[in-house]
């Protein structure tokens, strides 16, 4: 074989094997399922011990919040499904009965254990409507 070949072939392994390394290594540290909590709950011994996301809305009336502590319990639900949930930390100011939110952590036999709380409000960004839609009327 000739040097430039070796070379060139050489260049495309070192650089190959660089980026399925790389690939690897980001993809699997911080690779988490999404789910929803009816997709979850349907077969929950298929969950149990994964990292994951883990989407629904808070049902109503059923936030407590233990005394002089960050300690949160509350039932997450989606398409009438519901999960007990636990979560320790900061609540964003969104939280509340009925908000939709993402929850990152582990599911186990006695709920889903969060470490990190995303709550969503999108009434919140919804545009308002100011007399009508966009480009009625006016003629131009």
């Amino acid at each position: 074989m000739s040097s430039k070949l070796v070379r060139a072939l050489l260049t495309l392994v070192v650089v190959g094997g660089s980026l399925t390394y790389l690939f690897y290594t980001t993809l699997s540290s911080d690779a988490e399922f999404y789910k929803h909590v009816d997709e979850v709950m349907a077969q929950p011994d298929d969950w149990y011990g994964k990292r994951m996301k883990l989407h629904g809305f808070v049902v109503d009336n059923s936030i407590q919040i233990r005394e002089q502590t960050l300690d949160y319990r509350f039932d997450l639900q989606s398409n009438g499904t519901v999960v007990k949930a636990a979560y320790h930390g900061v609540v964003p100011d969104t939280f509340k009965s009925g908000a939709e939110v993402v929850l990152s952590g582990m599911l186990d036999r006695d709920g889903f254990h969060a470490d990190d709380m995303t709550a969503k409000c999108p009434s919140k960004y919804d545009p308002k409507d100011v007399g009508g839609a966009v480009g009625a009327g006016g003629g131009r």
